[in-house]
């Protein structure tokens, strides 16, 4: 325990030189930017300001590499509240609750909540990442394939059970999302799925353009005839850039749940934080006692899985930092860049390399703190987008849409697919279809493709593999309870209502 509080104060003695403190600053305001804009996620980010860190030593370079990676899941809920766009996939959930406080006047509270729960994410995740590091990753070691699929089914059957009153809808919502996975070159046998003989889909389909579609277009689309109407209204008067004191006392429950939560779901490698954000905004609508409330405004909605995204965040740099292995596709373009640079992640670099990997450690909790000091006072900037009439702000919003779709695959071909899909989304709005888990489905339907084969060539072809650890056995217990619980919960309320009724008659009688 002394050693770790030793080679963290060195760590604090790096991050804090003036030269670090730079470095984390710019990361996490260039990351910041880049994440509220559609389609330029935490791994675009990285890769696209990479060239930056080329000059730099080691230490500077993985600062700011970090430093634009939590910048970008901070920033990335901002179009998510304002103008109902996930800048990536980790900031989905914050449309659920964010952009409906946005529309009934509570953006400010919306945009500080935001900032709030990212920063005291990221702030216990950089603890937990001090003294929790090795055994995280050790039981991270123990997943494999089959652990990975029945993960993600958890994760898709929790999200589907989200679904109001109908969670058959939200199960037909996912195996439309997996659907549109299997577009592509099979992995393991090269054949073309639902290609149609376009060579642009060979590559699949890239959830990003499903996530602006859904989002961007299907808001556009939605708001068309009440902008015609002149039924939109701006807002034009803003209050402070705070929360109230209830809203506290409503969140720093959940907040303190769900950071412990994103924080394991970001550390196995492949999960990411649209995982472990979705997650953690469903167990807060089970465990919730109005989760009618939830998809209205309800602030929890947003406080729990910002406090995910963001943790989720710094777990996934434990892999790569203690196992060579990256945790997410940030942490692959950030392992690549290391390697140039000379160093090795792995599990001798805090061994051979402590400066950089605790002054590292240490950066997270000052490029947090920077972080949140920056990113409250600039929601009040921010929040003015909502001043900006209907009839100008849409089109920024669809420009913005056709630009981030265009950069990430350079085809135009995607403009189509978003189009698509952005039609598909309205349909399925105007038949109360949750599109929720459709983009889950997109996001893990390839990897639990991949994992569920690799799992059957282990075990030879017998599904036994499935239930032959306890973490799998956990899984699927999981699994179970998060199907019955609602249709459970659903029973137990109707039957609920008549004994309510028949005592509330006899009361009556009896006056």
């Amino acid at each position: 325990m002394l050693d770790i509080f030793q080679n963290l104060l060195m760590g604090f003695q790096v991050a804090l030189t003036p030269e670090m403190l730079f470095w984390v600053t710019l990361g996490g305001v260039l990351g910041t930017i880049v994440g509220m804009l559609p389609g330029l996620g935490p791994a675009t980010g990285v890769a696209v300001l990479l060239p930056m860190t080329f000059t730099m030593g080691p230490t500077a370079a993985l600062i700011t590499m970090c430093g634009i990676y939590y910048g970008a899941m901070f920033g990335g809920s901002r179009s998510s509240i304002l103008i109902n766009t996930p800048g990536d996939g980790a900031a989905l959930a914050a449309t659920f609750d964010g952009y409906p406080m946005a529309r009934t006047g509570r953006a400010e509270a919306a945009l500080a909540m935001s900032g709030i729960a990212s920063l005291i994410g990221g702030l216990i995740a950089a603890v937990m990442m001090v003294f929790i590091a090795a055994p995280v990753s050790r039981f991270a070691i123990k997943f494999g394939p089959a652990e990975y699929f029945l993960l993600m089914i958890a994760a898709l059957s929790m999200t589907a059970s989200m679904s109001k009153k109908n969670v058959v809808r939200g199960f037909i919502s996912m195996f439309i999302g997996l659907m549109i996975a299997t577009v592509g070159l099979d992995a393991q046998t090269g054949t073309n799925r639902f290609t149609f003989g376009i060579m642009e889909l060979q590559g699949g389909i890239d959830f990003l353009i499903v996530i602006i579609a859904i989002y961007a277009l299907g808001e556009v689309f939605k708001s068309y005839k009440s902008i015609q109407e002149g039924k939109v209204k701006m807002q034009t008067k803003f209050g402070k850039i705070w929360i109230t004191k209830e809203d506290w006392k409503k969140c720093w429950r959940p907040i303190l749940r769900s950071t412990p939560l994103g924080f394991i779901i970001g550390a196995l490698p492949g999960a990411g934080g649209t995982m472990a954000s979705l997650m953690a905004y469903n167990n807060e609508k089970q465990l919730s006692k109005n989760p009618d409330d939830f998809g209205k405004g309800e602030i929890v909605g947003l406080a729990a899985p910002e406090a995910a995204n963001n943790a989720s965040s710094v777990g996934a740099l434990i892999p790569m930092l203690t196992l060579g292995i990256p945790g997410s596709g940030t942490t692959a373009v950030m392992m690549g860049a290391l390697l140039m640079l000379g160093l090795q992640p792995g599990p001798l670099l805090f061994t051979n390399n402590p400066d950089v990997a605790w002054g590292l450690v240490a950066s997270m909790f000052v490029g947090n703190l920077i972080l949140g000091i920056v990113n409250i006072p600039l929601a009040g900037v921010l929040v003015r987008v909502l001043s900006v009439p209907p009839r100008i702000l849409y089109p920024i919003v669809l420009g913005l849409a056709f630009i981030g779709v265009y950069a990430i695959g350079n085809s135009t071909l995607d403009f189509y697919l978003m189009i698509l899909f952005g039609m598909l989304g309205l349909g399925m709005e105007k038949v109360k279809i949750p599109t929720a888990p459709m983009i889950l489905g997109v996001i893990v339907g390839g990897t639990m493709e991949v994992a569920f084969r690799q799992a059957l060539s282990i075990s030879n072809g017998s599904y036994s593999i499935f239930v032959k650890s306890p973490i799998s056995v956990s899984l699927i217990l999981i699994i179970a309870v998060s199907i019955l619980f609602p249709v459970v919960k659903e029973w137990i309320a109707s039957k609920r209502k008549p004994l309510v009724a028949s005592f509330m008659d006899g009361e009556d009688g009896g006056v």
